[in-house]
C-alpha cells in the first residue's frame, strides 16, 4: 500500500483556502418540461418544449454550446408552478418566467451570452407551487 496524494484536480476546492475547481460548463439553463396528467397547471401546457428547443437552437447558433460554455437542459418539475413556465440558470440560481420566444431570445442574449440578468423576467422569490 502506497501513501499517494490524490490528483490536484480532486484536491481543488477541498479546503477553505483552496480555489474552486473549474466547472465543465460555465452555465446551465434548466427548463421545466413537466406535464401533469391530473389537469393541474404545468409548464408543458405553456409551450415549455418549444421554448427549450428554441433556446437550444439559439445557444448553438451563437456558438455558446459546449464545454466551458452553456448547457441547455430539460428538467422535470422545478416546483415553481405558480410562476410557470419557468427556467433557471445556474450557477447564479436565477429563476425566469417567460411568455414567448422573444423572452427566450432575451435570456440567451442578455444572460447566457452577456452575463446580465433579465430583470423583467425574474420570478418573484415567494412564488412556489
Amino acid at each position: 500500500m502506497t501513501n499517494q496524494q490524490p490528483p490536484a484536480s480532486i484536491l481543488a476546492g477541498a479546503g477553505p483556502s483552496a480555489s474552486p475547481a473549474p466547472t465543465y460548463y460555465q452555465r446551465h439553463i434548466f427548463f421545466c418540461l413537466n406535464e401533469r396528467k391530473n389537469g393541474e397547471a404545468c409548464c408543458a401546457q405553456n409551450q415549455a418544449q418549444q421554448a427549450f428547443d428554441h433556446c437550444k437552437s439559439l445557444v448553438r447558433a451563437a456558438g455558446l454550446a459546449g464545454p466551458g460554455q452553456v448547457r441547455v437542459n430539460k428538467a422535470g418539475c422545478l416546483d415553481r408552478c405558480a410562476a410557470g413556465p419557468v427556467a433557471v440558470v445556474y450557477p447564479e440560481a436565477v429563476w425566469y418566467s417567460y411568455v414567448d420566444l422573444q423572452d427566450i431570445d432575451d435570456i440567451v442574449q442578455t444572460h447566457l451570452q452577456g452575463g446580465q440578468v433579465v430583470e423583467r423576467l425574474l420570478v418573484p422569490a415567494h412564488l412556489g407551487r
